[in-house]
């Protein structure tokens, strides 16, 4: 019963995929102001999760600054989907240029041709799905470790869109081995460096709050003495219209201070995250549950690499 139900989602999600490209954003824009309108009025879908979020990420709004963000946050979500039915149709190598713009480019270009390990740090900001696309255009594979989903057909549907642009997925459970050969063949590895962890993991400031973060994306940079750069793609202007771009690389071997252990690593990272969350707040995820309380006083406070 669970297959065929799996399956019938995944139709209904490929049925809306086949809808969106036929509707330009604008259009789909107008069309979904009924289902904001819904989702955060009326269903008031994560109304409080966002809230607190908000309340304690920009303390100065107010409840009617608030709620105008809730909606732009969903508006953003609906216009990601949007863009990621339509990018590969729409952004390819003879018009990149009309889609995209870099920041750092020479930065982020060099050190990703670099033969050794390289770790690339993002969050759930922007498009990141597409943005990855973009950069796949490019030549340069990749890869990302992360859970899959529960649906097989929609996660196998997923994968191979990402697989076209060279980004390979690997299981959270039982990859260890094959991520740190993937490393040592110098292929860059790219994750979301903003998901709660464990309680027993790297507890951070973000935004003005403890949060538990994973500490293993430190050490994979510790460990191969792999430049960790902090990178994203955000919208600038219409739809599938981005800018992406590296803020800062904290690299071991040129024994930059940051890299002295793993708590450090996982702050600094975590920064400039921050930083680029408040370029845009209204591209961040905020319905999701970045922080969550600790069970235990037992989290890693700062750890020795």
């Amino acid at each position: 019963m669970k297959k065929l139900f799996d399956y019938l989602v995944y139709l209904a999600v490929r049925c809306v995929f086949c809808l969106l490209q036929t509707l330009p954003a604008r259009e789909c824009l107008l069309l979904a102001e009924p289902l904001i309108r819904l989702v955060t009025d009326i269903l008031k879908v994560r109304r409080d999760v966002i809230d607190e979020n908000l309340r304690h990420a920009f303390s100065s709004l107010s409840p009617t600054e608030r709620r105008a963000l809730r909606r732009q946050h969903w508006r953003h979500l609906l216009l990601m989907v949007h863009e990621i039915a339509n990018a590969e149709r729409k952004i390819h190598l003879t018009n990149w240029r009309d889609h995209v713009s870099f920041r750092n480019k020479q930065q982020l270009v060099s050190t990703l041709l670099e033969s050794r390990a390289k770790v690339l740090v993002s969050a759930h900001f922007g498009n990141f799905e597409v943005c990855g696309m973009i950069v796949g255009l490019f030549g340069f594979p990749m890869f990302t470790i992360a859970r899959p989903l529960d649906n097989p057909y929609l996660d196998a549907f997923f994968n191979a869109k990402r697989a076209a642009y060279g980004l390979q997925m690997l299981p959270k459970q039982g990859s260890a081995k094959e991520a740190e050969s993937r490393l040592a063949a110098g292929i860059p590895l790219v994750v979301l460096g903003d998901q709660a962890a464990g309680d027993r993991d790297c507890w951070v400031d973000f935004f003005g709050r403890p949060a538990s973060t994973h500490k293993a994306i430190a050490l994979f940079g510790l460990t191969f003495s792999a430049p960790l750069m902090v990178v994203y793609g955000k919208r600038t202007g219409k739809p599938l219209e981005f800018e992406i771009g590296c803020t800062e690389i904290a690299d071991p071997l040129a024994g930059d201070p940051q890299c002295d252990d793993v708590y450090g690593l996982t702050q600094w990272y975590t920064h400039q995250l921050e930083n680029v969350i408040r370029s845009a707040p209204d591209q961040y995820w905020w319905a999701h549950r970045r922080w969550k309380r600790r069970k235990s006083r037992r989290g890693i406070r700062r750890q020795a690499a």
